[in-house]
């Protein structure tokens, strides 16, 4: 296939808050700590899935409360505060958790799932996570991380989220993030994410929460600060909160939706932690950039850690890391302080994958890619906590004078009073907290450990996306193929063949091929429709995975003078079909390539793009038949596929990453695909655009 544009991105702009005034900088990333000893097959405490049928606040009745936004334009603090605590304390909905193979699938379902019921009327505001990183880096310069992807919420999870929400008939929907930047980086992150297209695409706001009449001076001014009241005695009483959250907290929906990720200073970044996003404090104007000042006593920590107090005496080891601890205490103080204020009506947490380590330069992504949501966001954020093995945690607690979890959720845990032991855990993914998880974190305190449960392959590398590249395809966007909605993933699935058998004649005669549901498309690489239609049909069983293709329009150009028996490394530069096929969810990037030509000819190759390799002595094992009818311009090609990693992969209800394309036509060709990757030249490698393909259960 052509190969992937080459382009660079050379962003090198800096984010995040620091106890340093006035001008917010990066929090120092900690020195690489000593190897920490190998954790006991009891560093975590499994928990419970639920196994009786609870009824989640989703579908609760809706009754409206009074107003809390006063006549003088101030908020009523107390009101707030009394009614999400009465809440909370109340809530003992089931967590959910579930698997998936994609963000897009994941956030439609876990909204489903637990986002409560308004009406249609009802405005909604959704709060991911796009500034939990240090800066924007150059991916050339830094092994393809552009210093962003991997540490806030998916676009697409969000995207998903976005498609429930408009099905259920809302259509006033805005997308806020506050992150004490300047305007310009934070359209530079909102282009990078992605978040700008998104927006664009599936017609909802995106607004910055941190813009206090800097630079919206004119119009709605979203992020416009409010003075709260009847907070005086709170450990944040110089809190503001921005207009567009103020609004929906009195007559909106407002749902939360973190990236589930370890946290080199609060432990986890889930819920509680995400809600430092919306805050802005009186202490010193610009108001947005205060926001250091929540943890500001973690600037003490970091001078001591040079070893020398204000009077320049010695400090010990056990000094230092009491003076860290006693600050995440103090800031998890204040963090509870804001969820009382501005709790979510729901958090949807997303892990495709989820991300343990430090979560800003220590990525270790999780094997299974899930989504965690409930409407108790103190629940949510333990059941979090123990997918990233950082709950109940032994080696945590000797780190952090006791504190097996993260404090941000022991404080708030205390405040709603709630009995954290064994939450109620609902959905298709509850399964995975029944044994021990794995471990990978590293703290800003000089500690670290990481740990597999025993039999459990370590995590791979994060695969950074190309986000220079994803972004130019999306800005290159054609008109979408009616067959291929805006935004989603098609499924194709392979019926199962149990004991019947399959005889390779290309003909396809056999009833088993009747049971199997067809796909058919006709778009290109770019979503536009061509008019050459292509039907495939899948079959699994104990021989192999089989497909049938079926080709119209099809100008049967190819070398037959060449050989069928020995791979044909160039088939792409003629007629053939393609099939892209992931063995691993968790790993995109490492995919099986298998060209099949109308004539027979064949060509597989087994790509990673993680690690940059590939391997064209692999051999997908292919057994292959065709058919051609050049009068009526169709082609048959029926193949199975038997190689033992294929066959490793075939289970039932496995859901697999799939990609099938088609190339036709000389000298003219056109590069034809089922789920189009839609990018600025013809590219079938980009793992991101691929569909699904589910093995259906005999």
């Amino acid at each position: 296939m052509a190969p992937r544009p080459a382009l660079s991105l050379c962003l090198l702009l800096a984010a995040g808050c620091s106890p340093k005034d006035p001008q917010p900088t990066p929090i120092a990333t900690a020195s690489v700590a000593d190897p920490a000893p190998v954790l006991p097959a009891s560093a975590s405490v499994p928990l419970p899935s639920a196994s009786v049928d609870t009824v989640s606040h989703a579908s609760a009745p809706y009754l409206a409360g009074p107003s809390v936004l006063t006549s003088g334009g101030a908020v009523d603090g107390a009101a707030l505060r009394k009614r999400h605590v009465d809440r909370i304390k109340a809530d003992t909905s089931p967590v959910t958790v579930l698997r998936g193979t994609g963000p897009l699938d994941l956030g439609k379902r876990l909204c489903e799932a637990v986002v409560p019921r308004r009406p249609a009327e009802t405005p909604v505001l959704l709060k991911p996570n796009l500034c939990g990183f240090d800066s924007i880096k150059d991916p050339d310069k830094h092994h393809g991380d552009d210093g962003v992807h991997g540490r806030g919420t998916d676009v697409d999870f969000t995207r998903g989220v976005v498609q429930c929400l408009k099905a259920r008939g809302h259509s006033k929907i805005t997308i806020a993030e506050g992150c004490g930047i300047s305007h310009q980086h934070w359209q530079n992150v909102a282009h990078l994410t992605g978040y700008d297209v998104m927006a664009r695409e599936e017609g909802v706001g995106l607004v910055a929460m941190d813009d206090d009449g800097v630079f919206d001076v004119q119009g709605e001014q979203p992020g416009k600060p409010l003075a709260i009241t009847g907070i005086g005695a709170s450990h944040v009483p110089t809190l503001l909160v921005p207009k567009v959250l103020a609004e929906h907290l009195d007559h909106g929906l407002f749902l939360s939706l973190p990236k589930i990720k370890a946290h080199r200073y609060a432990v986890v970044s889930l819920g509680i932690k995400g809600m430092q996003g919306t805050v802005m404090l009186s202490d010193q104007a610009p108001a947005y950039k205060q926001k250091w000042r929540m943890h500001r006593e973690l600037g003490k920590y970091l001078d001591l850690r040079k070893g020398k107090d204000e009077d320049g005496g010695a400090v010990t080891p056990e000094e230092s890391r009491a003076l860290y601890v006693a600050s995440i205490m103090t800031f998890a103080e204040r963090m509870a302080d804001v969820l009382e204020i501005e709790a979510p009506d729901a958090v949807l947490a997303e892990g495709a994958p989820a991300m343990g380590g430090d979560g800003f330069q220590v990525l270790r992504p999780s094997a299974e890619l899930v989504a965690i949501g409930g409407t108790n966001p103190v629940l949510v954020d333990r059941v979090g906590a123990a997918f990233l093995g950082l709950w109940n945690q032994p080696a945590l607690a000797r780190e952090l004078g006791g504190h097996a979890t993260s404090p941000l959720i022991e404080v708030a845990a205390k405040r709603f009073k709630l009995d954290l032991k064994a939450p109620a855990i609902t959905g298709d993914g509850a399964a995975l907290l029944d044994g021990p998880r794995p471990v990978h974190f590293k703290g800003m305190a000089p500690f670290a450990f990481d740990w597999d449960p025993p039999g459990a392959a370590p995590p791979a590398a994060y695969v950074f996306p190309s986000a220079v590249a994803a972004t130019a395809a999306l800005e290159a966007v054609a008109p979408v193929a009616p067959s291929v909605p805006a935004g989603s993933r098609p499924e194709v699935h392979a019926a199962a063949l149990g004991e019947e058998t399959i005889t390779l004649d290309g003909r396809a005669r056999e009833p088993a091929w009747a049971r199997a549901t067809a796909v058919s498309w006709d778009s290109d690489y770019a979503g536009k429709a061509t008019g050459i239609s292509t039907r495939v049909r899948l079959l699994w069983g104990k021989g192999g995975l089989y497909a049938l293709f079926e080709l119209s329009g099809a100008g049967l150009h190819t070398d037959t003078s060449q050989p069928i028996e020995v791979e044909r490394k160039a088939l792409y530069k003629e007629d053939c079909v393609e099939m892209f096929l992931t063995p691993n969810p968790a790993r995109p990037k490492h995919y099986y390539e298998i060209e099949l030509g109308p004539f027979g000819h064949f060509f597989d190759i087994d790509v990673d793009r993680e690690t940059g390799k590939q391997n064209t002595g692999w051999s997908s094992a292919p057994t292959i038949a065709t058919r051609r009818d050049p009068a009526a311009h169709t082609a048959t090609i029926e193949v199975r596929l038997a190689a033992p990693e294929i066959l490793a992969m075939l289970a039932p209800g496995a859901r697999l990453p799939l990609g099938l394309y088609r190339i036709e036509g000389l000298p003219d060709q056109r590069f034809l695909a089922w789920s189009p990757p839609r990018t600025a030249k013809p590219n079938f490698h980009v793992p991101e655009a691929f569909g699904t393909l589910v093995l259906d259960p005999g």
